[in-house]
């Protein structure tokens, strides 16, 4: 008779979760997983999937008068955002078919129910029944944090954000992060009024500088509203529907929503994993070691649960390590030096390495390198929005440390190039790559 039900019990379904229990399967585990609510996680369900394609549906109301430019008889067109919100969840709900297919295809069992860690090897789903496992992987996630304050339930997150019934003619967003960047450009070129409201003055913090001032620069430009320095005080429901925000340092402001993207909080609240031993920092996250192992021999973590990175290739990266250490026989650890990342803005930004100040704090000697143009559709558009790409690198010996570009494509173009950086190549390597001309990436191999 086998000591345990299983040899891996994964709580959550998500990127990461998902990962681990197909792979540790395929190594010939006996895995479950259990999910609350829908497989495939943040990312697929309420996160990066449905967010690109509102971006996808947003870059039309540019693109479309664009057009014009090149010739094209392109009528007024009026925008449906109930078309684009019912096929996005139908995507959605294809992704999660397909996900649900993927474990079932690889034999893992699934539970759609909520599961709790009641001892190092047992867990207890919503139903009653208790499990054992010879390991137990939490992969739980994040949510979106709320400020607390008078009225802010009347507030939504970016789970509830793509379900709205109807688009808000004028938006306010708290955050001054990808999220709230992100979900600003999408709105102003829906069409909304919108309004961001950040406690500090900067925006995007951890990217660099240049490309943070630009992106303002460009949102400005093209009518989003920015609030500084400012606090929420009260959000009131109006007689009308509409909603009036009170901020500290402000006028108060009348608004049809209220998003808030302030941050996301780790996953672990009523899970049980501090009864049975297992660490949570003070904001929450499970303590990991580098073979994602907490205080618990037998309890893993991977993903936005333990707060490392939150990017869902780096929860991918983590599911797959812990199941080829665990169970493939091929043990190795996660590196996060040179993460590449992207903020799908309007226009989006990239990055990958260290921003211009980090490299002047760690390496003292640098050189910058800069390209600032206008992308040629922009300038047949008559579109007054420039590019910028800046590459960092080491004084003594060349070696590109990080490179990062606001503009067109920006994210599509900067994976290949965080392969160069990845692998240590100098601005030399660069400059003796011949330019793919005419295009924006060519600028990457042009920069003085």
């Amino acid at each position: 008779m086998a000591e345990y039900d299983y040899d891996l019990f994964v709580i959550g379904a998500g990127s990461g979760g998902t990962r681990a229990s197909r792979v540790s399967a395929a190594y010939g585990a006996k895995v479950a997983v259990a999910e609350e609510y829908r497989i495939g996680g943040t990312c697929v369900i309420r996160g990066c999937v449905p967010k690109k394609l509102l971006v996808y549906g947003a870059h039309f109301a540019e693109d479309l008068k664009d057009a014009r430019r090149f010739g094209w008889n392109v009528p007024e067109c009026d925008f449906d955002w109930a078309v684009l919100r019912d096929n996005v969840m139908a995507d959605v709900d294809r992704l999660n078919g397909l996900y649900t297919q993927t474990l079932h295809n690889n034999n893992v069992e699934t539970f759609l129910e909520r599961a709790t860690v009641t001892g190092p090897h047992e867990v207890t789903l919503a139903s009653g029944r208790k499990v054992t496992a010879k390991y137990i992987l939490v992969a739980t996630g994040a949510h979106p944090h709320v400020p607390e304050f008078p009225g802010s339930e009347h507030g939504i997150t970016s789970n509830e954000v793509f379900h709205l019934e109807k688009l808000p003619k004028r938006i306010l967003i708290a955050g001054g992060g990808y999220i709230a960047n992100e979900f600003a450009g999408i709105f102003n070129e829906f069409g909304s009024h919108v309004t961001l409201v950040n406690r500090t003055d900067v925006i995007l913090r951890g990217y660099d500088h240049s490309m943070r001032d630009r992106l303002l620069q460009i949102s400005l430009m093209k009518g989003i509203d920015f609030r500084f320095h400012c606090d929420f005080k009260s959000i009131e429901k109006l007689e009308n529907g509409a909603f009036r925000v009170t901020l500290s340092k402000h006028e108060p402001i009348e608004v049809d929503c209220v998003l808030f993207a302030t941050g996301r909080v780790p996953n672990t609240e009523g899970l049980g994993l501090t009864d049975v031993g297992v660490e949570l920092d003070d904001k929450g996250a499970v303590k990991v070691d580098a073979d994602n192992r907490t205080a618990v021999d037998s309890i893993y973590a991977v993903g936005d649960v333990t707060n490392r990175v939150q990017l869902t290739p780096v929860a991918i990266r983590e599911g797959q390590a812990f199941a080829d250490t665990l169970f493939g026989g091929k043990p190795h650890q996660v590196d996060y030096s040179c993460i590449p990342s992207a903020v799908f803005s309007h226009p989006p930004l990239a990055s990958v390495g260290m921003t211009e100040s980090e490299a002047r704090n760690k390496l003292g000697s640098i050189a910058v390198y800069q390209s600032d143009f206008r992308a040629m559709k922009n300038v047949l558009a008559d579109r007054n929005e420039r590019a910028l790409y800046k590459m960092i690198c080491d004084g003594t010996t060349g070696r590109v440390v990080g490179l990062h570009m606001i503009g067109p494509d920006a994210p599509e173009i900067l994976q290949a190039a965080a392969v160069a950086v990845k692998a240590g190549l100098t601005k030399d390597a660069f400059d003796q790559t011949v330019a793919l001309h005419p295009t924006m990436s060519e600028e990457l191999v042009l920069m003085k």
